[in-house]
């Protein structure tokens, strides 16, 4: 976790728009809501807007700025969500940045051959115990869709595997109702029982709008089904600038926002107060091929955007790093990681995901994974800043050196040194020769190297006794379900 744009602990500051500027763009953004409207395609959705005020048409709904504004008002500014011991409790707040993967990449690297092949089972294990093992990685997601099980349970083994190989917070997806209930099941028979899940919530429900201005059916569901029952919900979208969007900044920050809140008021109609951050990731069009450039700068500058304007609401942010439009992890992978990952942590985007995606979110990488864990943990130190008091200007101990003198057996200095030094536990600092001798490995290949480690050697905590059979009776009764 890092802290972000702290007076009180002097780290970098940093702000891409002024308050003016956030008021106009969410005064856009009301407009846009009570004038234009949202198409939901959740009828019960719909039913409970129109009960509060809101014009429904079909399903375009529009919604009253008062509506949106209320809804904004119970929201919590904060929540935690918890790693399944009680040791990892990660608060979801405005500057408190946490890092973690993404979903859904239909390919996956394969972690002893490196070819690039379809998701498959046992991959979301994998992925949840190399981020358990890293020091930089503050939860889980899947990093793969596989379909080598029932289709429609995917989601629910995802999340069975990640249950198994980490103890960290798990940020999960449902594509029903029906899965997103499995899901909860096994939290419960995590957590004890469902008021010990409620109390300490060990995953947050993470899903999507679609852009231009739509909601669709099964996402809402399961955003009213969650809050309902006590989940945090995380809902996070494009738009796609100048395919969902205009090509300006402005107009699709209007949209991203107009959109997010459009199903944070239906959420708050429905459990006021209940957990919800909102999220974006307003990437550039790609001019050459009409895709979304991940790796844009635009899509960087765009996100840390919104999170000022999150901020200004008083609202939780998911924003996006470490996702390259790179094919593999190389020169490429770095330099579009490296900036993302610094903006999200000057931004204080209160959750930053998709670590690890290549190709436009279509391929998992754990080498990645690891890369910008390391990544991470330069910004980390970057964002600690520089302390300055009578302690660390030291003028004492440089008088008492004096000039000419060496400071590095001084008690007093070298004490400081893990705590002010930054040391890479992969990037490689020896010299050329000293390089040579350990074998001339690239980065790509000493990050693979790090992940077979963690993968041979990293033990999880286990889960408790008898929490493996009930988790694998909810599989049980779910694939039933799906037969009949």
């Amino acid at each position: 976790m890092i802290i972000a744009n702290s007076a009180e602990l002097h780290t970098p500051m940093f702000r891409v728009l002024s308050d003016d500027q956030c008021r106009e763009l969410y005064d856009a953004a009301l407009a846009c809501l009570g004038r234009v409207g949202m198409q939901i395609h959740h009828a019960a959705a719909r039913d409970l807007l129109a009960a509060n005020g809101a014009t429904v048409d079909g399903v375009i709904v529009r919604i009253p700025p008062d509506l949106v504004r209320q809804a904004i008002g119970t929201t919590p500014h904060e929540f935690t969500v918890w790693g399944r011991e009680g040791k990892h409790a990660m608060r979801v707040a405005i500057d408190r940045v946490h890092f973690g993967p993404g979903p859904t990449c239909t390919y996956f690297v394969d972690p002893q051959t490196g070819e690039r092949r379809k998701a498959r089972s046992g991959d979301a294990g994998l992925t949840a115990k190399v981020c358990d093992a890293l020091p930089n990685i503050d939860y889980v997601m899947g990093l793969s869709l596989f379909d080598d099980v029932t289709p429609a349970l995917s989601s629910v083994y995802e999340f069975a595997e990640e249950l198994a190989n980490t103890s960290k917070p798990i940020v999960a997806w449902a594509n029903s109702t029906d899965t997103l209930e499995d899901i909860h099941r096994m939290a419960v028979v995590v957590a004890g029982s469902e008021q010990a899940l409620v109390e300490k919530p060990s995953f947050a429900y993470f899903t999507t709008y679609e852009s231009p201005l739509r909601l669709a059916d099964a996402p809402l569901a399961n955003m009213l089904w969650a809050a309902e029952h006590g989940i945090p919900v995380v809902c996070l979208g494009g738009p796609t600038v100048g395919l969902e969007s205009p090509f300006t900044g402005a107009a699709a920050l209007v949209l991203h926002l107009a959109s997010a809140l459009a199903a944070l008021t239906a959420v708050q109609l429905k459990a006021p107060g209940a957990a919800m951050a909102i999220g974006g990731l307003p990437s550039m069009m790609d001019l050459r091929t009409a895709r979304p450039a991940y790796g844009s700068p635009e899509a960087s500058l765009h996100t840390a955007a919104a999170v000022d304007i999150a901020r200004f609401l008083g609202l939780p942010f998911m924003g996006t790093a470490g996702a390259s439009e790179a094919k593999r992890v190389d020169a490429q992978a770095g330099a579009e990681a490296a900036l993302q990952v610094m903006l999200s942590a000057l931004s204080g985007a209160s959750l930053v995901h998709d670590v690890g995606f290549l190709d436009c979110a279509d391929i998992g990488s754990l080498a990645f994974l690891v890369l910008v864990d390391e990544t991470i943990g330069m910004a980390k130190r970057i964002m600690r800043g520089i302390q300055v008091s009578s302690e660390t200007i030291m003028l004492d101990l440089i008088e008492e050196v004096g000039p000419g003198g060496s400071f590095l057996g001084q008690p007093s200095s070298a004490a400081l040194c893990r705590t002010e030094a930054w040391v890479p536990t992969v990037l490689d600092r020896n010299p050329y020769p000293q390089w040579q001798k350990k074998g001339s490995l690239t980065t790509e290949e000493l990050l693979n190297a790090r992940v077979k480690m963690i993968l041979d050697t990293h033990q999880p905590s286990p889960l408790q006794p008898g929490a493996v059979a009930r988790i694998q009776g909810v599989l049980s009764e779910a694939e039933s379900r799906e037969r009949r």
